[in-house]
Order: C-alpha cells, then sequence, then structure tokens
C-alpha cells in the first residue's frame, strides 16, 4: 500500500505518465504541452491520407500498432486532446447540431450499407458481440442485443424508453422476441427518425405493431407524461457531455423500481479520452469516458453491476464496417457528402481502419466497450 501511494505521489510531479489529472501545476502545463505536439502529429498524419497520400491499409496498421499500445498502456494523458475531455462540461448534450450535420444525418444510402441493414436487424452503429461464436455482422448484432435482453432482466410487459435509438435497431428486435412489450424511441437525428417513421408504415416491421412510439427530441427538453419500467441507451453517451444533468434527467422518467442499463465505448485508463481527428471530421466533441468514471457519478444512479467488454469485439465490428464500405462504396460516391467524394472516402477508410485497430490493441484489454446497469439512488 506504502509502495502505491509513493508511486502515485511520485506521479503527481512526472509529466504525462499516469492520471492527468492528478498531476502538479506544473507537470500538467508540461503534459499539455507535449499533448499538443501528439495533437499535431495526429493531424498532419490524418490530413496527408486524406489529401491523397497514397499509403497501403498494411502501413497504415503497422503505424497504429505500434504506437497505440504504448500510449494507451504509459501515456494514457496524451489521448486527452482537450481539457475538456477530462471531466464534465455546462451541456448535456455536445455540439449536437455538428454532430447531426457530420455523421448522423448523413445521407442515409452510406451508413446503412456500412454498418448494415437486414429484416429485424436494421443499422446499429455500436458494436456487435463477436465473443459467443457470431458468423457475420448481423447475428454478432443480435448476439450484443441478446445479451442486454438478459443483463437487463427484460420482462414480456415491459414498458422500455431507448434514450438515442438510432435507427431503431434494438426496439425492433426486442419488439419481435416480447410480444406485450411496449417501446419508446427518442431520437435527435432527423434522417434516422424518417428512416423509423417508413417503417412504421411497413407491415413487415415490429415498429408498426402499435407498440413502438417515436419521439424526434432533445433528452434537454423533452417531458413523458408516464414512467418507464427500463431506460436502455446503447452508445450514445460518448456525445453526453454532463453526466449528472443527463442521469438526473433519465432517472425522472424511470419508475421507482426501474432499471438503467447504459451501454458505451470507455477505456480503462485514468482518463477520459478523444482525438482531434475524430472531432474534427466524425464526432464533433466526442468523448470516451474511462470505465471507472460512471460510477462515480452515483447520485440520481446507484451502479449495481458493471460489465467490461473486450475491444476486440468492437475490433471486428469495424472491420466489417470496413468491407462494408469499400464493396459500397461505387454505389453511394455521388449521394451527395458537400466535398469531394475521394476524399470523403478517404476520410472514412483512415476513421474505420485507426479506430478498429485502437480497439484491437493491448488485446482489447484497455479500450473496449463499457456496460453499467443501474437504479434510483434512494
Amino acid at each position: 500500500m506504502t509502495s502505491l501511494s509513493t508511486g502515485q505521489d511520485f506521479q503527481r510531479y512526472v509529466p504525462i505518465v499516469g492520471d492527468i489529472s492528478a498531476k502538479n501545476p506544473l507537470a500538467y502545463r508540461a503534459t499539455r504541452g507535449v499533448v499538443e505536439v501528439v495533437n499535431a502529429v495526429q493531424m498532419a498524419v490524418a490530413e496527408s491520407y486524406i489529401n491523397g497520400l497514397e499509403v497501403p491499409d498494411s502501413v497504415l496498421r503497422s503505424l497504429f500498432n505500434t504506437c497505440m499500445p504504448v500510449i494507451f498502456k504509459h501515456f494514457p494523458s496524451l489521448l486527452a486532446p482537450y481539457e475538456w475531455v477530462l471531466g464534465e462540461t455546462d451541456h448535456l448534450a455536445e455540439g449536437s447540431k455538428e454532430l447531426m450535420k457530420i455523421q448522423y444525418d448523413l445521407p442515409q444510402g452510406m451508413l446503412n450499407r456500412m454498418i448494415g441493414d437486414w429484416k429485424v436487424i436494421y443499422p446499429k452503429y455500436s458494436m456487435g458481440l463477436w465473443e459467443k461464436g457470431a458468423v457475420d455482422l448481423e447475428q454478432s448484432q443480435m448476439h450484443m442485443i441478446d445479451d442486454m435482453i438478459e443483463k437487463l432482466e427484460i420482462q414480456d410487459g415491459d414498458n422500455i424508453l431507448d434514450f438515442g435509438c438510432g435507427w431503431g435497431c434494438v426496439p425492433n428486435y426486442i419488439l419481435s422476441k416480447f410480444p406485450n412489450v411496449r417501446f419508446t424511441g427518442l431520437n435527435l437525428s432527423h434522417e434516422q427518425c424518417e428512416y423509423m417513421r417508413q417503417k412504421m408504415q411497413d407491415p413487415e416491421s415490429y415498429l408498426s405493431s402499435g407498440r413502438f412510439t417515436l419521439v424526434e427530441g432533445d433528452l434537454n427538453e423533452v417531458q413523458f407524461e408516464e414512467k418507464f419500467d427500463k431506460i436502455v441507451s446503447v452508445g450514445v453517451f460518448c456525445h453526453v457531455g454532463n453526466l449528472t444533468n443527463a442521469f438526473k434527467k433519465l432517472a425522472s422518467f424511470l419508475k421507482p423500481e426501474g432499471k438503467f442499463f447504459l451501454h458505451i465505448i470507455t477505456v480503462r485508463t485514468p482518463n477520459n479520452i478523444s482525438s482531434v481527428f475524430t472531432h474534427k471530421y466524425i464526432f464533433p466533441h466526442g468523448r470516451y469516458w474511462s470505465f471507472d468514471t460512471v460510477p462515480t457519478f452515483n447520485k440520481d444512479f446507484k451502479t449495481i453491476d458493471r460489465w467490461y467488454l473486450n475491444g476486440t469485439n468492437y475490433h471486428q465490428t469495424f472491420e466489417a464496417w470496413l468491407k462494408n464500405f469499400d464493396d459500397s462504396y461505387d454505389e453511394v460516391k455521388n449521394l451527395g457528402y458537400g466535398i469531394d467524394p475521394a476524399k470523403f472516402r478517404r476520410i472514412w477508410r483512415f476513421y474505420l481502419i485507426w479506430l478498429g485497430s485502437n480497439f484491437a490493441c493491448c488485446d482489447g484489454e484497455i479500450n473496449g466497450n463499457g456496460q453499467f446497469l443501474m437504479v434510483h439512488n434512494n
């Protein structure tokens, strides 16, 4: 114990090693200075590739596979490009208008083909669960939702809220399993809501069963007349900047005996992380909360169980998305993204290769997905 305390005390004075939040002022400033250099290098590599530098995929993967394990294991503070990444911000939803423009309100043809669109499994922009023997992307997403159903102990007849429901994949699949479950989907993306509205008119879709209600709106503003038995949120909280306010609002929607299941990308590092590249091109104001952060917000909710899902699951998911993206590019390149199609392709290929490599590094034990089961903190 004394040795651990001595090591932690020593790290307070050493830049870039360990938890940046625990540094003394001088070491903190020095660390932030090194972070600026790392940010510049990262963007130089990304922008060179995006603007036409011919680099084989194998070279990109070798670069990421060499650098990222060292940084994740020894210098995680270098993965916090902005100070706001390290803690809560004033805004519940970070950069939501930018996010819709850059990501979720893009022409749906590209994303739907990339992440998959099947009869029951609609596009789902989050990890598939491969470690239980899934043979393809569709089955991995089924396994992931089945695993969630078991952990949340969903019962037939439950009234469930899906915060950030995407294209409605989770509600549609669960409605197919339980004939008396009711779902409400809350989503800010107009394009995703239009997709679900079409499904709500399709007799083959479970969203048309009369047991699904769609609310297009912002968590900051929405109110519901009835309380829910359960709340699920899959992959949305990397866009939430204030856990305190988000948990308080969601707790107000839940019955006293209800449960909240949160699934997020997470890191088992001392501090939260983000990226200058993804902030600019993919997820404005996105961050990955540290796995140990969520339980520290036990104010309106209390965490009663949590699971870490190995990053190799997301690595395989990204590899499948990359193949789908490449296979469908000729079909979607002229849908209209506001930039040159070739540049658009390079932005997304860099993103898919880089994130896929990051989740695979360190045998998936540092960068993966976290799941948290919460109840009212009475």
